[in-house]
């Protein structure tokens, strides 16, 4: 070892400027290390240990091979000095070593993977991001090692999760403890979004108060002030409803447009005066502190929609127009969604509805409201169908479109879309955009105005659709982006076709 240290040592070039013309690629890569942040300080300690140790070298061996003193080379390691050019061009010289080995590029992306993993443990776990970063840089190993954990981990949670859909669990997150927000929704779920108590007190409290379709805030506002002496203020210094327990005072945003209004006064209003109800309604089912928080707001405006469109009169209305969404809308005075949403809760037994099911998602394919009265599979794997017209509808904003879809097992719906929101209410103010779909079994689609003209006769009319392409089986869909986790992959270099991914059958 001795006679391969004299070794390296004679190959040294003590002219500073020949040895970087030898070394000029590495020395550019170097400089655009630098360039990046000039300022900061690499301090990479952990892995010239690890150079060394994998060399089997004492920290005197490597000091003497290069050129330093022993004392020097303990601070690097100990991360007391930060690593220089000079220093790294000489470890160029004496292992032929790739100086992007102490590229922070990687450290980069090792960060991102244990930040990714340290959010997934939940919040008992949480690592500061220091902390992720100090194991990031001087235990690079042991952070690659975790990081492909992690994906293993995700990649069998994945394959549970699939496996599930296929036995029919439709309501799994898939990780060990499914988030408050999941637990609220297979809540709703369970109770095919119809919540019978609170109906009917909405509605008794609608005929009550003379609530009058258009004209529902001013009723609420009275009883509000009557009932619970709350004053009502209005401001624009926040975009919703801010309640001050203490003084009784209700501040509502003046951006808020008549429906919204009653909205938030008709939630308020369900905190104050039926605040057992909401209570009782969640009895029994379950959920963690957060969740069952979470279940008391969306109860609560589960109460509100069901004020200001009492259900006797807007299935009547409904029924009445064929469900045609606009025309409700323009009737009750609120949006396009608040209709699509009441329309998937009128389930009460003896007088039900169409049974629908409503979504909400945004442009990056993220739904963000998922809620049926039937049976209908929502993916949780990579996104839905972008055969889906739920995603067409972002191309023409405000049209409203139609679609008759088939997905694999041969159940047929008919779903309607449009998006809603998107318009500035003040320069440099976004506004978030989404589309909305309303669907139903195809049985029920002569009920609905949207089903006049479509002929459900041809095969050709309907949309190859499905339920996510990770758990959807259908071959030769030119526009999957993964193959079916549950199926094997099919490569034949010899035929090709359009499909991106070849799979077996089942």
């Amino acid at each position: 070892m001795l006679a391969d240290i004299r070794k390296l040592r004679t190959a040294k070039i003590g002219n500073r400027l020949e040895f970087a013309s030898l070394c000029e690629g590495d020395a550019a890569n170097l400089q655009r290390l630098r360039m990046r942040d000039p300022a900061r300080k690499m301090f990479m300690g952990a892995r010239l240990r690890r150079l060394r140790e994998d060399r089997g070298l004492t920290q005197a061996a490597l000091a003497s091979a290069l050129g330093l003193s022993p004392s020097y080379l303990n601070q690097l390691e100990n991360n007391q000095r930060p690593l220089t050019v000079a220093v790294l061009l000489k470890l160029n010289a004496a292992f032929g070593l790739d100086v992007q080995v102490f590229s922070d590029e990687d450290e980069a992306r090792l960060l991102a993977q244990l930040r990714e993993a340290s959010l997934d443990a939940g919040p008992a776990e949480d690592l500061t991001l220091a902390e992720l970063k100090s194991l990031a840089m001087n235990m690079p190993a042991a952070a690659r090692l975790i990081a492909s954990l992690h994906q293993r981990y995700r990649q069998a949670l994945e394959q549970a999760h699939t496996a599930a859909a296929r036995l029919g669990d439709d309501r799994t997150e898939g990780t060990g403890s499914p988030a408050p927000y999941e637990e609220v929704r297979d809540f709703f779920y369970s109770r095919r979004n119809h919540i019978v108590g609170l109906d009917g007190a909405a509605e008794t409290l609608a005929f009550e108060e003379g609530v009058r379709p258009g004209a529902a805030a001013a009723a609420l506002a009275r009883r509000l002030t009557a009932r619970h002496g709350v004053a009502l203020e209005l401001t624009d210094e926040h975009d919703g409803r801010r309640f001050d327990p203490v003084n009784h005072r209700l501040t509502l945003s003046t951006r808020l447009n008549e429906g919204q209004r009653a909205f938030q006064l008709a939630t308020q209003l369900a905190f104050l005066e039926y605040d057992d109800l909401l209570s009782r309604e969640l009895e029994g089912a379950r959920l963690s502190p957060e969740a069952h928080a979470l279940g008391r707001l969306g109860l609560a405006n589960y109460f509100a929609g069901a004020v200001i469109l009492p259900y006797a009169s807007i299935l009547q209305a409904a029924e009445r127009s064929r469900y045609d969404i606009e025309a409700l809308a323009m009737q009750f005075g609120v949006g396009f969604e608040t209709i699509c949403h009441r329309l998937s809760t009128l389930q009460r037994p003896g007088a039900a509805g169409v049974p629908f099911i409503f979504v909400r998602a945004d442009r990056a394919g993220n739904i963000s409201k998922r809620q049926s009265a039937t049976d209908f599979h929502f993916s949780r794997l990579g996104g839905s169908c972008p055969l889906w017209n739920l995603y067409e509808a972002f191309s023409r904003p405000g049209h409203l479109s139609r679609q008759l879809a088939e997905m694999p097992d041969g159940r047929r719906y008919l779903w309607v879309a449009r998006t809603v929101g998107g318009e500035a209410s003040a320069f440099r103010r976004t506004e978030p955009q989404f589309a909305v779909a309303l669907g139903c079994d195809l049985r029920h689609a002569p009920r609905l105005i949207y089903a006049d003209g479509l002929d459900s006769a041809l095969a050709s009319a309907f949309a190859p659709i499905g339920p996510g392409c990770k758990i959807c089986d259908r071959p030769g869909c030119r526009q999957r982006a993964f193959p079916p986790l549950a199926r094997a992959i099919v490569v034949d270099e010899a035929d090709s076709g359009a499909a991106p991914y070849r799979f077996q059958d089942a």
